[in-house]
């Protein structure tokens, strides 16, 4: 289709900003597509920070650290949408997004890879009791010796959270000779011979390594705490990828301790410095046959560039088309485009009547529609209008009145 130049709103004059030194591929990615105003900055902002530098932004692109208030949220009238170039949008209030029209898009599946990668390294390194060995050989200390080391293949790995991580690090731990047992609140599919657990406490009692791929929620909270460390079978390896709040670091301390549980590698942490060459505490410091890594298990030049390049693209769309998939807050829309039309987004609340009342005020002024889509989530509803080019400037005006509408955005 061939648009019209004139938009409602020129790429050049949309604000971007890259918080946490988002990869430079979406960078370029956004410069390459004609939007000039691109601004990066190489950390988290706090509240009061984001609420200065977030007025007149159209596109916030984000990491884990940066968390998206409701008050952040009221003070960017002009934002449309939040990138989060990670797995997790857990830092940001849903709700709230939701409720002012922001779409939110994040990337699930690009590092995947990564952490399951690590959490099969790590289990090597644990089993073979390297950590400890390691720091031995560079206190000058030649500790050669089988015992405690042991191979990966026949032992049994225990997955908790069978999501895009935890089914990835099932297939590359059965390849490598691994029984694998899983647990998940879901009924999840099996992957090759992977076997589902009824229970946290029968995976764990069963377990030579148990390794944690779970969003943070209430029901996840210290889900490794006294109680599930107990059960678990004595010699067992701990993996935390997931999150911080996940593990009782104090009660995995004293496990570690006393021998019951053997290895643990941890990534994250319940507090996490906010930027590089901050000072960092954990109580597992100085722990023998412990690997604490910060906050690096999706960390790789592959995956970074793989998020920049799919969170991007998710935005391109819905700034340049309206394609909402992929967004937790306003509901998938996919309308192909219409020829000789212009394109209007409407985001208005999820009340009876709305989409009634934008094709009476459409028809009342003789405004012919050429494509239009509705579809609903509990808070809003999302239509993608596409009319009559010539009125669609009076259209938008018309629209802006209904009853209940949150975001009119006229498109091209």
């Amino acid at each position: 289709m061939q648009r019209s130049q004139v938009t409602s709103y020129p790429k050049d004059k949309i604000k971007i900003l890259f918080l946490e030194n988002v990869s430079d591929a979406a960078v370029k990615k956004f410069r390459s597509h004609g939007y000039t105003q691109v601004e990066k900055i190489n950390r988290a902002l706090n509240e009061s920070q984001l609420i200065d530098a977030i007025r007149d932004v159209h596109i916030l692109g984000i990491r884990s650290k940066t968390t998206i208030t409701d008050s952040v949220l009221a003070a960017a009238k002009k934002l449309q949408a939040i990138g989060c170039f990670c797995i997790g949008v857990n830092q940001i209030d849903l709700r709230a997004a939701t409720q002012r029209g922001v779409a939110v898009f994040n990337a699930p599946y690009s590092n995947t890879r990564s952490v399951a990668e690590l959490v099969i390294g790590a289990s090597i390194m644990l089993l073979r009791g390297i950590p400890e060995k390691n720091n031995a050989a560079h206190k000058g200390i030649w500790q050669k010796e089988a015992k405690g080391s042991r191979e990966m293949r026949g032992k049994t790995m225990g997955i908790v959270g069978y999501g895009n991580i935890g089914s990835q690090v099932s297939v590359m731990a059965e390849s490598l000779g691994m029984r694998v047992l899983f647990f998940d609140i879901e009924n999840k599919l099996p992957l090759g011979n992977a076997s589902a657990c009824r229970s946290l406490k029968e995976l764990v009692s069963k377990s030579d390594i148990i390794t944690l791929h779970v969003p943070e929620t209430t029901l996840t909270h210290q889900l490794i705490n006294k109680q599930s460390l107990r059960q678990c079978k004595k010699g067992a390896i701990l993996i935390n990828y997931a999150r911080g709040q996940v593990v009782d670091l104090k009660a995995l301390e004293q496990s570690l301790q006393s021998g019951h549980i053997a290895g643990a590698a941890i990534d994250v942490y319940p507090w996490e410095p906010e930027k590089n060459g901050d000072l960092f505490s954990c109580p597992l410091q100085n722990l023998p046959n412990v690997l604490l890594t910060p906050h690096i298990g999706g960390s790789t030049e592959e995956a970074q560039q793989n998020i920049g390049e799919d969170v991007s693209v998710k935005l391109f769309q819905y700034l340049e088309t309206g394609f909402s998939d992929g967004s937790h807050t306003i509901p998938p829309i996919s309308l192909p485009s219409q020829t000789g039309a212009h394109r209007i987004l409407h985001i208005h609340k999820n009340v009876p009547g709305v989409l009634s009342a934008i094709n009476s005020a459409l028809s009342s002024n003789n405004i012919n529609i050429i494509g239009q889509y509705l579809k609903t989530n509990d808070l809003i509803g999302y239509v993608i209008l596409d009319i009559d080019h010539k009125i669609s400037a009076k259209a938008l005006s018309i629209l802006r009145d209904v009853p209940g509408s949150i975001r009119v955005r006229m498109l091209y």
